[in-house]
């Protein structure tokens, strides 16, 4: 990994906000579909399942914004426990904008938060 993502490639986004052509990539990034949203208004062009949060972890958090900082931390060994997936959302990064799509009401503690802090930290030099 050698070239750095751009902190304007990654953005974030709620799956009940309008797609825009300016979005880019619209990647999903929860393990269950939100709530009440068509799959015509998601307007995704992929669901990495897998770099969502396991639903245990996900369970505990529960949004809570006491538990963020040990959330962070289990998440991003969740994330880097799928390499693959990864670095094929860095990839991506790397040369187009790419939008993460989740639902959580808390636009400051939640999986895409973690998810682009990873991305933007994955093409420093190692």
């Amino acid at each position: 990994m050698s070239t750095r993502i751009a902190t304007d490639q990654v953005r974030l986004k709620r799956a009940y906000e309008a797609a825009e052509s300016s979005d880019g990539l619209r990647v999903l990034v929860d393990r269950l579909w939100p709530r009440g949203v068509t799959r015509e208004d998601a307007a995704l062009d992929l669901w990495l399942k897998e770099l969502a949060p396991s639903t245990g972890l996900r369970k505990w958090f529960g949004h809570d914004p006491a538990r963020w900082p040990e959330f962070q931390r289990r998440y991003g060994e969740e994330v880097l426990g799928h390499p693959e997936a990864f670095e094929h959302l860095c990839d991506l990064a790397r040369t187009q904008r790419v939008t993460l799509v989740f639902s959580a009401k808390d636009e400051d503690h939640n999986d895409a938060v973690v998810l682009r802090s990873l991305l933007l930290g994955a093409g420093k030099a190692e």
